[in-house]
């Protein structure tokens, strides 16, 4: 799945998926004790989130499976049960996110097939291109955000010293590591403020072409507030 897009190959396999033929073959699975014609369906092409509920399904299914007293038939029937309207409810929560998508996509679409860089340096940036515009007779309008943090790469006295001063290659791939993470970090939030920018009814012209990340006082970090750009600065 995409970080905030259900890519083209699961929105078709979604599609493809009656509810309520998924909830008869889920009970006909649970009344035959085993998946059966389930397999027919394209669960398995619909993300990690639905793919994992079904190995979940299987789960349960196997041990209800392989019970036999009373008490543990029971025990697993219930855990299955549960486990095959956990499965349906990821399915209909995939289709009413992919219909959002598609009723916002008529008015700005965020990309988000961004590629990390080969190498990172502790100036972290990360380019988000969008298109927009305010009403769907409109033509689209382009434009792109760059967001811009500086990582703050002293040392955290509060974790022990090692006994062993690390090599200078181990202490850049940790460094290489530590930047990967911040960066996957201020990607994400990057997305997630532009898509929510919009979804809120945000002018898209009034985006900046970059944006300074604020850090956190405390952490000297990123935060879930650092890459809002339209909130007040101080």
């Amino acid at each position: 799945m995409g970080e905030i897009n259900i890519p083209r190959d699961q929105q078709n396999a979604l599609n493809a998926i009656d509810d309520n033929e998924l909830d008869r073959l889920v009970d006909q699975a649970i009344r035959e004790e085993r998946l059966g014609d389930l397999n027919r369906l394209p669960l398995t092409s619909c993300g990690p989130y639905i793919s994992k509920k079904l190995h979940y399904f299987e789960q349960a299914l196997a041990k209800y499976r392989e019970a036999k007293a009373p008490r543990k038939r029971a025990e697993t029937g219930h855990t299955l049960q549960r486990a095959g309207s956990d499965l349906s409810f990821a399915v209909d929560a995939m289709k009413r996110r992919m219909e959002e998508e598609q009723k916002e996509g008529q008015v700005f679409y965020v990309d988000d097939q961004i590629v990390p860089p080969y190498r990172f340096d502790k100036r972290l940036s990360v380019r988000v291109s969008y298109r927009w515009r305010r009403t769907v007779d409109d033509e689209w309008t382009f434009g792109s955000i760059t967001f811009v943090h500086d990582v703050d790469l002293r040392p955290d006295y509060t974790t022990p010293v090692p006994k062993r001063k690390p090599s200078a290659a181990k202490q850049e791939q940790d460094r290489q590591n530590e930047l990967s993470q911040t960066w996957q970090h201020l990607m994400r939030g990057a997305l997630y403020s532009v898509r929510d920018y919009f979804r809120e009814g945000g002018d898209g012209d009034k985006i900046p072409d970059t944006f300074q990340a604020t850090i956190d006082s405390y952490t000297r970090g990123l935060n879930n507030y650092s890459t809002q750009f339209w909130r007040q600065q101080p």
